[in-house]
C-alpha cells in the first residue's frame, strides 16, 4: 500500500511508520516536527515538513498523488496542559483534523486510521474493563478534541464514502525491540519512561501520586500496551475499511499498579529506583483498562509484548543507548517537492 503518515516523527507515529515498511508498503510522513523528531524518520523515506493548518499543503500533497490509507498521528497530547489551554488545544487538535479529513474526502482518499485516545472515558471511577461501547464522557479540552474528530469522521464515511477506524488506545509503552525507536517527550509525563530515567541516574527523583486507592496496593492501576503492538493493531485494522468503518479500544487488558511498574523497573534494571509520594492529582480515576476483545475477534490482533518486565526491558534498552533521546535536527524542506532530508 501507499501510506502517509502524519506525527510519523512522533513516539507511536514512528513505530507505526517502522512497522508499515517492515511490512513492505511505500510510506510517507508529514511531521512539523514541533514535539517529533526528524531522526526517528528513516532518510529513505519522503518527508514533509509543515503544519496540518495550512489547508492547501494538505491539499496539494493529497492531490498529487493517489493514496491507499491516511494514517493520523499528529496532535496536541497533555492532558494537564489542555486544562490550562482549552481553546488552543480544541482549535489545534480539531482544525488540523478537518483540514486532513477534507482534502482525503476531496481527493478520492477511501480509507483513513485515527488515533484516538482512552481519555474520552473520563475520570470516573470504574472498577472493570471498559468496553468498547462504554459511554463517552471526556473530562478534558484533549479527549473532547478527539471525540470532535470521531465525529467529523462519521459525517466523511456517511457523505463521501471514506471508511476510517478510530483506535482508542490506553497507555503506549516500551520501546522498538530492535532498538531502532524509543519514546521521548518534552517534557515527559508518562510513569515508565520517568522511572527508566530514574533508575539510569537520568532524573534525581520518581513521584508516585496518590497511596490511597481501593486498589492492591493504594496506587492507580493502568493498562500499558507496547508500542509495538499498538503499531501492529493499526496496520491490521486497514483491510476491514475496504467494507465498513470500526471503533476499538486498544489495550493490553492487563492492569498494573504504579508501584508494579516501579518493582518491574528495580527488577530489570537490578538497580534500587529512588522514590517518594506525592499527593494525588485531581481527575485520575483509581483503574483504567481496557477491554479489547472485539478487535483481537474482528482483526486476529493480540499483544505479543503483554509483560511488563518485557515492555519496561524495551525502553531501558532503548534509553541506555540514547541518555539524551533523540537530538532534535532542524531542516529546510520543499513541501511540494518531496526532496529528501538528510541527517
Amino acid at each position: 500500500m501507499k501510506c502517509l503518515v502524519t506525527g510519523g516523527a512522533g513516539y507511536v507515529g514512528s513505530h507505526v511508520v517502522a512497522g508499515l515498511l517492515d511490512a513492505g508498503h511505500e510510506v510517507a510522513v508529514i511531521d512539523n516536527l514541533s514535539t517529533g523528531y526528524r531522526a526517528a524518520i528513516p532518510n529513505d523515506i519522503r518527508f514533509f515538513q509543515f503544519d496540518l493548518l495550512d489547508a492547501e499543503a494538505i491539499n496539494q500533497i493529497l492531490a498529487n498523488e493517489k493514496w491507499d490509507v491516511v494514517l493520523h498521528f499528529a496532535a496536541l497530547s497533555l492532558v494537564n496542559e489542555s486544562m490550562c489551554k482549552p481553546f488552543y488545544y480544541l482549535r489545534q487538535n480539531y482544525i488540523t483534523a478537518l483540514n486532513l479529513i477534507e482534502a482525503c474526502a476531496i481527493n478520492g482518499v477511501k480509507r483513513f486510521v485515527f488515533s484516538s485516545t482512552a481519555a474520552l472515558f473520563g475520570g470516573k471511577e470504574r472498577f472493570s474493563l471498559i468496553p468498547d461501547d462504554a459511554r463517552v464522557e471526556a473530562s478534558s479540552p484533549y479527549g473532547e478534541s478527539k471525540f470532535l474528530i470521531e465525529r467529523a469522521l462519521v459525517w466523511a464515511d456517511q457523505i463521501y464514502g471514506m471508511r476510517s477506524a478510530s483506535l482508542r488506545y490506553f497507555n503506549a509503552a516500551g520501546a522498538d525491540p530492535l532498538g531502532r525507536l524509543g519514546e521521548e517527550h518534552t517534557p515527559e509525563t508518562h510513569l515508565i519512561p520517568l522511572a527508566v530515567d530514574t533508575v539510569l541516574g537520568l532524573r534525581r527523583n520518581l513521584k508516585i501520586f496518590g497511596n490511597d486507592y481501593p486498589t492492591r496496593d493504594g496506587t492507580c492501576i493502568r493498562d500499558y500496551i507496547h508500542v509495538t503492538d499498538l503499531a501492529e493493531a493499526h496496520i491490521r485494522v486497514i483491510e476491514l475499511l475496504d467494507h465498513r468503518s470500526v471503533t476499538y479500544n486498544l489495550g493490553n487488558g492487563l492492569g498494573f499498579t504504579n508501584m508494579e511498574v516501579v518493582q518491574a523497573v528495580e527488577r530489570v534494571s537490578g538497580r534500587k529506583l529512588p522514590w517518594d509520594w506525592a499527593p494525588r492529582r485531581k481527575g485520575d480515576p483509581s483503574m483504567l483498562v481496557a477491554d479489547s476483545t472485539l478487535i483481537r475477534w474482528e482483526t486476529g490482533w493480540s499483544p505479543r509484548y503483554s509483560s511488563i518486565d518485557v515492555i519496561v526491558e524495551t525502553a531501558l534498552q532503548w534509553r541506555k543507548k540514547h541518555p539524551h533521546g533523540y537530538e532534535k535536527l532542524v531542516n529546510e524542506c520543499d513541501l511540494y517537492n518531496s526532496i529528501l532530508i538528510k541527517d
